[in-house]
């Protein structure tokens, strides 16, 4: 990318996701088809799918979030800044099939929602992935803290762990177990796990 055209615009990411974002982008790139549609589940400000748009031109991003207010303010930045190929973002409530949009689609990212979301989320996430990605070989892909059964927990992550579920009893870190049983009950097979920085797992499912 050129100094006029970043991958990305800091101001859609918080100092964490700045710092993660290049090895978000380098665990994925070997993964993505070179033409598709990708959509984001619980996008936030944007970050994460603008560098994938403007990186892959030849994938079509969808952006969406469960709040109203950051599709707002996500809409509005895309009108001045955003590439032809970063959609309109959508509202999106991974437990409610009725937010869902229609369509099918090559790739489906989640990146920090599964510990911030209460436990049907997930469930529903692994549902519409297994329901909108072609088979075989559709691609989903995760990014965020878990905890492994015969792995330590960092205790960065513990202490994280304890602060969600003060903030909401319904958050927390989920047990990898568990994520990879649910995405099993809907054609999801763990394909490929990575340590990525800080104490963060990508994680890549592929339908079968």
């Amino acid at each position: 990318m050129t100094a006029a055209a970043p991958a990305h615009d800091p101001a859609l990411l918080t100092p964490a996701g700045e710092r993660n974002l290049p090895h978000i982008l380098g665990f994925l790139a070997p993964h993505l088809p070179a033409k598709g549609r990708l959509l984001e589940i619980a996008t936030g400000t944007g970050g994460h799918g603008l560098a994938l748009a403007r990186t892959h031109p030849g994938l079509t991003v969808r952006p969406t979030d469960f709040n109203e207010d950051a599709i707002k303010a996500l809409e509005a930045w895309r009108r001045t800044h955003g590439p032809d190929n970063f959609l309109p973002p959508l509202r999106l409530d991974a437990a409610d099939p009725s937010t869902w949009p229609d369509g099918t689609f090559d790739v489906a990212l989640c990146i920090n929602m599964i510990h911030i979301s209460p436990w049907s989320a997930t469930v529903g996430l692994m549902k519409l992935a297994g329901e909108r990605l072609p088979r075989p070989g559709g691609l989903l892909a995760l990014y965020g803290p878990y905890t492994e059964a015969d792995v330590e927990t960092a205790p960065s992550n513990l202490a994280f762990h304890e602060s969600l579920r003060a903030r909401d009893p319904a958050w927390g870190l989920r047990a990898l177990e568990d994520v990879v049983s649910e995405a099993r009950l809907n054609g999801l097979r763990l394909t490929h796990r990575a340590a990525l920085p800080a104490n963060n797992l990508g994680l890549l499912f592929r339908s079968v």
